[in-house]
């Protein structure tokens, strides 16, 4: 069997909203089957569930080249986030927290709720053409000050892609931490937060981890532990969960302290079921496969002369190519009525392939388009 074919939403439809939500395997579903059959068999299977959460621990630090010690789970990256956030100390002489205009809304919301515990929220720039951010402008707000610099890799708008290696290396040479949001690129593309070098990264398991809602992760590196302090608990975040100490709070010396408590138990099944997925599928011949439907999308909107949304070099963008429109919504919603299913923002169309996809959606997508050519931005 195909991997495509263990997708049976592409019987009927063109799917290329991965970077929304990650179609849905049979896998994923036989995953939640076997959830609902375990409660009938077994009623409470605590011993078991707890396995599922360490599993996918496995499963996520195998992917990232990480540590299982250096992962924690919650249900999603706002949760990951908040804890990471709310443990970090602003009144000393680091207390900027640089941001960019890529950032997705939870990430900058987070940070920005910090600025009442002390922090200064800084933000760097997109160049006039909104697809890229200079190095000069991260340079010009990353400084002796700077505690943290969170960094979006892929922008869920346009689908700009950071050159995240000389940003970190300037973080270092002023001595801030790095967090990574990836949300966008976790499960595209090999990532190695080792050789990233970032202290913290944190994405979902919806898109193209290919899961469900109500699991996220947030790798911290160890030596990066000792600068968060939780200011939240809980019994899964414990040293020893089988305790049930009322006395004390004695937090996992290792990420697991970032957790809360009881794990969103479905969705763990799901989130196994996705990553081993990904991992049979391989993240290079995933990539290679993006990278080639990718370039089809672009060449194909160029042919029709259509305006990108996003840098036309491939080492500029990632999973996500996007095509300027005057109805953004409009052009979905009729794009839907034929089958394709895409999504937008940013008065862009976003059209997000994974490895999934193949030439016959591509096709199906630029008939759509030739019939609603009006709504697009034409090239100039």
């Amino acid at each position: 069997m195909l991997l495509r074919d263990r997708f049976p939403i592409f019987r009927r439809r063109a799917y290329l909203n991965s970077c929304s939500y990650g179609a849905l395997s049979t896998d994923a579903r036989a995953a939640y089957l076997r959830y609902l059959d375990d409660r009938d068999a077994h009623g409470a299977h605590w011993d078991f569930w707890v396995g599922r959460l360490e599993e996918t621990r496995r499963l996520l630090a195998e992917l990232f080249s990480v540590g299982c010690d250096e992962i924690a789970i919650g249900s999603s990256l706002s949760a990951g986030l908040n804890k990471l956030a709310a443990g970090l100390d602003f009144s000393g002489d680091r207390d900027k927290v640089v941001l960019t205009d890529f950032d997705f809304p939870t990430t900058a919301q987070i940070w920005r709720a910090q600025e009442r515990r002390g922090a200064v929220c800084v933000q760097a720039r997109c160049a006039t053409d909104g697809k890229t951010i200079p190095l000069r402008h991260f340079e010009e707000c990353i400084d002796e000050r700077t505690l943290i610099v969170s960094l979006p890799h892929v922008c869920y708008r346009n689908g700009a892609m950071l050159d995240l290696p000389p940003i970190i290396a300037h973080a270092r040479r002023q001595g801030a931490l790095v967090f990574l949001d990836c949300y966008q690129s976790a499960g595209t593309m090999p990532l190695d937060f080792k050789a990233l070098d970032v202290d913290f990264a944190a994405a979902g398991t919806l898109k193209y981890l290919l899961s469900s809602a109500g699991v996220g992760f947030l790798y911290v590196r160890r030596s990066s532990l000792a600068h968060v302090r939780p200011v939240t608990s809980g019994w899964f975040a414990q040293e020893d969960i089988a305790t049930m100490d009322t006395r004390h709070d004695r937090p996992a010396a290792a990420a697991r302290r970032l957790e809360e408590g009881t794990p969103n138990v479905p969705n763990l099944y799901a989130a196994i079921a996705g990553l081993e997925l990904i991992r049979e599928a391989g993240l290079e011949r995933i990539a290679k496969t993006i990278a080639g439907l990718t370039a089809a999308v672009k060449r194909r909107a160029l042919e029709a002369g259509y305006r990108l949304g996003m840098p036309r070099d491939a080492r500029g963008h990632g999973a996500l190519v996007t095509l300027e429109t005057h109805d953004m919504q409009g052009l979905v919603g009729l794009l839907a009525e034929d089958g394709v299913i895409t999504s937008c923002r940013d008065g862009k169309l976003r059209i997000s392939p994974h490895f999934y996809n193949n030439e016959e959606d591509i096709e199906r997508l630029f008939a759509g388009l030739a019939k609603r050519r009006r709504l697009l931005t034409q090239a100039a």
